[in-house]
């Protein structure tokens, strides 16, 4: 991986986003409103608001940045962007690098954004510190993004990647312990829960809604997250196609 040629391409992405201003903003309010949403939803159950909230935290920004990352990298498959791209001195790793380094500064506007209003206005009581919060919600989004890269090299339409969610998101979200706590699932969909990284997400801003300083399992689930972020991308260099056929 080349630095220059990857913060080229992390400009280039940054550039064509500042074009599409309701994009982003609606990547960064919408998480807001649904907390906030949410947060009337549990207006008499202020115990209630500080448990869901806490994870949705963790769940927003892997939902949203999966869905803008795989459409905005299928536009620029089908547009031939990327072809252009990779016909010129330019690697895959440089590539998903920089995508992934500029979709992950949003995602860390976004994450700071949505943190911010749950902790400071809407009185998210927790027991740690916001910066941990922020922390998970961030490798979260980062995790979102790793992922949307991965799976537009799948898609040959934006229709698709939306029939993509079903698949990647939704199982996730069933199975992290929003719902229900993971222990008391049945065998196979504990193991499965195991294996899917939101339900580190969940649990570690569980740790910090709990304890006061970093515990042994919060680390673990922070490094689940990154290894698996990590790989997802390494995945998603492996399969990039310079076009939809």
């Amino acid at each position: 991986m080349n630095a220059a040629r990857t913060l080229a391409t992390a400009g280039r992405v940054l550039r064509q986003l500042s074009h599409d201003v309701r994009t982003v903003l609606l990547l960064i309010l919408v998480p807001v409103l649904l907390l906030i949403l949410l947060y009337y939803v549990f207006d008499s159950d202020k115990r209630g608001f500080d448990g869901i909230g806490a994870s949705l935290l963790g769940i927003f920004p892997l939902v949203t940045m999966f869905l803008v990352t795989s459409i905005a990298t299928l536009r620029e498959r089908t547009s031939g962007t990327l072809e252009r791209m990779l016909s010129m001195p330019l690697g895959k790793a440089d590539l998903i690098g920089g995508y992934a380094l500029a979709f992950g500064l949003l995602a860390a506007v976004q994450a700071g954004v949505a943190t911010g209003v749950a902790i400071w206005f809407l009185d998210l009581d927790i027991t740690g510190s916001p910066w941990l919060l922020l922390l998970i919600a961030l490798l979260d989004a980062v995790l979102g993004t790793a992922l949307g890269l991965f799976v537009s090299a799948f898609a040959r339409s934006e229709f698709q990647v939306v029939q993509f969610m079903p698949v990647v998101i939704f199982p996730q979200i069933l199975l992290c312990g929003l719902f229900a706590p993971r222990g008391s699932m049945q065998p196979v969909l504990e193991y499965v829960s195991n294996v899917l990284p939101m339900s580190y997400a969940v649990d570690g801003m569980g740790e910090v809604l709990r304890h006061t300083d970093p515990t042994g399992d919060f680390v673990r689930d922070l490094a689940v997250m990154a290894g698996a972020a990590l790989l997802v991308l390494a995945l998603g260099a492996a399969t990039l196609r310079r076009r939809t056929p």
